[in-house]
């Protein structure tokens, strides 16, 4: 990793996950962390970029688990603020049944009021904006409180992080955080004036009643990069050039074991971004070659998410990840993600 080169920061609430263990002298809580900014963070900065995150937290005991496990994996956490009246927010995730397909996962949230729900246009200090040239945020983040609202309209709309820093927005719908019938126009306006926008079909069908990639296309022509992510069946990525001309890239999904899908968003998030800003030395800019690569490492970081219980498991190593990217269309459509894949596993 440079650790003198441009910064990608993450902007966004990340909760102590807590997950009740059964055992035969009695139940206790495994503590580790969730929120999907702190996840791409962490998943831009395994594949080799230097990624920051801006966050508030409580004064508590949950922060630091926090902190320590991103800084652990290579996160800049030294802009995260403490908030001595909020609590962190709190996640809780039990799983019932057994095997892939009887397996049924349970989340509830301890949100409101959170230290992150402070967060504001305040935040945005020259110390967190030091070498940023993007700046990711999601559609979790103006759900949470009038505040974290102005903070993402002054970003993405206003562009108060100044001229050259690309802005990424994932929609990333939580209906449960929205009033009734908020989500849709909100979000809309938030991706439309977005540089890099990311939505899954589903959301956008449930948003905005799109059920085809064209049809996103057709809704949000403004940002310069539009991926339409179709479950595991393909991403769709549109692309402006200078000249106004959009080129569609399409790129199926690996086959890929589900053990639980919770967090597999933003690791293709991460590795999409990853994809364009450090791109494989030597893939031309143009025809395509450099967006199915981005799109490909999102993918294969998605898929490895997918083999884990955790948001954030022990992927394999970002030259694994990369390689597999450089893979011919049969040798891609042939490779089969399992659990066996993560690192330290059998």
């Amino acid at each position: 990793m440079d650790h003198h080169g441009p910064v990608v920061l993450c902007v966004g609430e990340t909760m102590a996950l807590l997950t009740p263990q059964h055992a035969p002298a009695g139940l206790w809580l495994d503590v580790h962390q969730a929120g999907a900014e702190g996840n791409v963070a962490a998943g831009l900065a395994h594949l080799g970029c230097r990624s920051r995150w801006l966050s508030r937290l409580g004064d508590d005991e949950f922060a630091p688990v926090i902190t320590d496990f991103l800084a652990s994996r290579g996160v800049d956490v030294a802009q995260v603020v403490t908030d001595p009246e909020r609590p962190t927010g709190l996640m809780t995730k039990s799983v019932s049944g057994t095997g892939t397909d009887q397996r049924r996962t349970r989340v509830r949230y301890a949100r409101a009021g959170s230290a992150a729900s402070g967060l504001s246009p305040d935040d945005l200090t020259a110390a967190v904006l030091d070498r940023v040239t993007v700046c990711h945020l999601s559609g979790i983040t103006p759900a949470l409180s009038d505040s974290c609202a102005d903070l993402v309209e002054a970003v993405v709309v206003e562009r108060r992080l100044g001229p050259g820093i690309t802005v990424s927005f994932d929609v990333n719908h939580r209906p449960a955080l929205w009033a009734d019938g908020a989500a849709g126009p909100t979000l809309h306006r938030i991706a439309a004036a977005a540089d890099v926008v990311l939505v899954g079909l589903d959301e956008a069908r449930e948003l905005w009643g799109c059920r085809t990639p064209g049809a996103v296309r057709d809704l949000l022509p403004e940002p310069r990069r539009l991926v339409v992510k179709d479950g595991a069946v393909a991403a769709h990525a549109f692309v402006r050039s200078d000249d106004g001309t959009d080129h569609p890239v399409v790129q199926p999904a690996l086959r890929a074991e589900v053990v639980e899908a919770v967090g597999a968003g933003d690791a293709f998030a991460a590795g999409y971004l990853a994809g364009l800003v450090a791109p494989d030395p030597g893939v031309p800019a143009g025809g395509g070659g450099a967006e199915l690569r981005a799109l490909r490492l999102g993918h294969a970081l998605a898929a490895c998410t997918l083999q884990s219980m955790l948001d954030l498991p022990a992927w394999p190593s970002a030259e694994v990840l990369r390689s597999w990217t450089r893979l011919d269309e049969t040798g891609w459509r042939q490779l089969h993600v399992t659990p066996a894949d993560l690192e330290g596993r059998p």
